[in-house]
């Protein structure tokens, strides 16, 4: 069954970003669970930003699961990606994103690693790039599988990464490189930009995908852009999509307003 998320930016430095809900954890909790939300997807600070007996007692009281845990606090924050010249940046944002691997799993939750993949530099050179960002996906691969676990990695859209922007991309770059326990993120608001087909993406490279961001093609919530969204719930369909469809979008015009027309927009289309 495909499940509903809705995001909490839990990040005090950032004061604007696609997070429906904002700071207050448990108020938000509260409001996602009596809208029906089946899940929540979290952007933490760190991994040791939240107490995780706190976290499983909130999750427990309104009747949640933890649909995905973000990392980009770690470049945004940190400036720390996985592909920076600098080798012990590069071991600094694999540290980074292990411990929020594991912080994740600690309530059977993948970790999204979106920004944190970086760029490749004016300066530097491509093939040398796209190793780096193999061999830290390699590690933290087998890091969310010892924590039973998988990694999902996200093709992010031609102005935020040069590295990987399509599921095709993505999915070959996975193959070229032996990578396992990895999945990709179908963000579609990212697929609005880059995919000249987003159904068809999803068909063809179906298998891949691991988790789905629900946002318009301005990413507002669903339904105020114009994404021709009951051709990608088909879709989804189709594929036998088991996972969350989780509201990365911004809280237009108010997180509550946002929240309430994403579930309705969810049930609308896979309920």
């Amino acid at each position: 069954m495909i499940r509903s998320a809705v995001t909490i930016a839990l990040v005090p430095q950032l004061k604007s970003g696609p997070w429906i809900f904002w700071e207050d954890l448990e108020q938000n909790m509260q409001k996602a669970a009596s809208l029906g939300f089946d899940g929540v997807e979290l952007f933490t600070a760190s991994a040791d930003a939240i107490d995780k007996v706190h976290l499983g007692a909130l999750l427990e009281k309104y009747q949640l699961q933890l649909a995905a845990v973000g990392t980009g606090a770690g470049k945004v924050i940190h400036g720390l990606t996985l592909t920076d010249p600098d080798p012990d940046i590069r071991k600094k944002a694999i540290s980074f994103i292990s411990d929020m691997i594991s912080f994740g799993a600690k309530f059977g939750s993948p970790t999204i690693i979106g920004s944190m993949q970086g760029n490749v530099l004016p300066s530097g050179n491509r093939e040398e790039t796209m190793s780096w960002l193999g061999q830290g996906l390699e590690i933290l691969g087998k890091k969310a599988e010892s924590e039973g676990i998988f990694l999902i990695y996200e093709p992010l859209n031609r102005y935020e990464t040069n590295l990987l922007n399509t599921l095709e991309a993505g999915s070959a770059f996975l193959d070229k490189n032996g990578l396992k326990n990895i999945k990709l993120l179908a963000d579609l608001f990212h697929m609005n930009i880059e995919e000249a087909d987003l159904p068809e993406s999803i068909r063809t490279f179906g298998k891949y995908i691991g988790h789905v961001h629900f946002a318009d093609s301005n990413r507002k919530p669903m339904g105020l852009g114009h994404t021709d969204m009951q051709q990608i719930a088909d879709a989804l369909k189709e594929i036998g999509y088991a996972g969350y469809v989780s509201a990365e979008a911004f809280p237009f015009p108010n997180p509550d307003s946002a929240a309430e027309r994403t579930i309705q927009a969810f049930r609308k289309y896979f309920r």
